[in-house]
């Protein structure tokens, strides 16, 4: 970054639901930056999975020629990256997956993303319990990873406790299927269950302010990206 330039923070919305838990919790975050921020909803572009192919190697774009290059060129440009994802099939979303996939772009040897601060933010339908599988903390280490291996700063994360999909598709309590039942119980039911607001979460909503906060106070300190 330039001497005068404004400080700007990039957040990314794997959540292809309109305004979902997900997004909402990322603006959170986002505005307690008080920095210059954009929010992108990755299912609004065209995004294709990496190839490969190392064709980007020499030139830090990737051939594919979609959205991916015009979000990765905000990506690279920017002075931090909040990275928000779901939990689908108890792992990090298709949509986040293939957009870190393709920041592998802008990693040959100018390592854009080095040194910059990264947050992470996750739902996940299901309870961070200890009876329960670690889905969530599980994606929040694979986007870590992601930012870890590209020497960024990792400043915290946020996990959410979202809702099965079942509570809306209109057969939750009758199907045999149903997530309700697999992840509450037999008994559960949409109405027992009820719907899931990251708002009524005080630590998820208090994690993603501090997280904002973070990240600009890393921005604005001596140990920030020159």
């Amino acid at each position: 970054m330039n001497i005068g330039e404004r400080m700007k923070v990039i957040g990314i919305s794997g959540s292809p639901i309109p305004d979902s838990n997900t997004d909402r919790a990322l603006k959170v975050a986002l505005d307690a930056t008080g920095l210059e921020t954009e929010f992108i909803k990755l299912s609004e572009y065209t995004i294709k999975p990496c190839l490969a192919c190392l064709k980007c190697v020499n030139t830090n774009v990737c051939v594919i020629g979609d959205d991916g290059n015009v979000i990765a060129e905000k990506i690279k440009n920017a002075d931090a990256l909040i990275v928000a994802g779901y939990t689908p099939y108890s792992s990090i979303d298709s949509g986040t997956k293939a957009m870190l996939e393709r920041l592998y772009a802008i990693r040959h040897k100018k390592g854009y993303m080095r040194g910059k601060p990264g947050g992470i933010i996750i739902t996940s339908a299901v309870p961070c319990i200890p009876e329960a599988p670690p889905v969530a903390e599980t994606a929040v280490n694979a986007v870590a990873a992601y930012m870890q291996e590209e020497g960024m700063e990792v400043m915290g994360d946020v996990k959410i406790l979202g809702n099965v999909p079942c509570v809306k598709c209109g057969y939750g309590d009758e199907c045999d299927m149903s997530g309700i039942k697999m992840v509450y119980g037999p008994d559960a039911t949409v109405d027992s269950v009820g719907i899931n607001s990251f708002e009524d979460q005080e630590i998820a909503l208090e994690d993603a302010k501090e997280l904002g906060r973070k990240i600009a106070e890393y921005l604005n300190s001596e140990e920030g990206p020159e």
